[in-house]
């Protein structure tokens, strides 16, 4: 089963590169498999360390895939990392192994924190399906665009339904990702 999290890595410079980033549970460790070539990537070759960040504000996803990447965070307490300062909860992970491959190296890593930090509320649809269109955004470039519009036209009615002013705003964010993306532009007919 791949979850999805906020990851936070640290750069050469000691700045903080925040991302979304399907990751596996194997046994008591976590595995992480960043695409090459990717910031995530270089950063856990530079610094064998991340945070997994677990937070229930889409906004913080869906800027991610949209160049909205300022978003405050506070020290960790067991690695030289950072984490978002406002979240459900963190876990601070260590590189214990690494397998290498020409698309996805696999990062294993150990679980050396996990702190709580608020409750979790329970789930939303338009969380959910803000989740679902980031996932779309980060894939523009090879998916059709006639899937996208159509699994757009779907998710929107839930944020329409169900969402509040973080998710409405994501979803903006997101909407204007495909709208802006040449493949996926929507296609005049002429008068």
């Amino acid at each position: 089963m791949i979850r999805e999290a906020v990851i936070t890595t640290i750069d050469a410079n000691g700045a903080a590169h925040i991302t979304p980033l399907g990751y596996r549970l194997s046994n008591e460790y976590v595995l992480l498999a960043p695409f090459v070539p990717s910031r995530t990537l270089d950063n856990l070759r530079q610094r064998p360390a991340a945070t997994l960040n677990f937070t229930d504000d889409v906004r913080i996803i869906a800027g991610a895939l949209t160049g909205q990447r300022s978003w405050p965070t506070s020290p960790t307490s067991r690695i030289d990392g950072l984490r978002l300062a406002d979240l459900l909860a963190h876990w601070e992970l260590e590189v214990a192994s690494v397998r290498e491959h020409p698309e996805r190296p696999e990062f294993l890593c150990r679980i050396v924190a996990e702190v709580n930090h608020r409750p979790f509320l329970g789930f939303n649809r338009a969380q959910a399906a803000v989740l679902e269109l980031a996932i779309l955004v980060s894939r523009l470039d090879w998916l059709p665009a006639d899937k996208v519009q159509i699994e757009r036209e779907y998710l929107q009615i839930a944020v329409n339904k169900t969402g509040g002013p973080n998710e409405h705003q994501a979803w903006a964010w997101l909407t204007a990702a495909i709208d802006a993306h040449p493949r996926h532009q929507t296609r005049r007919m002429p008068q």
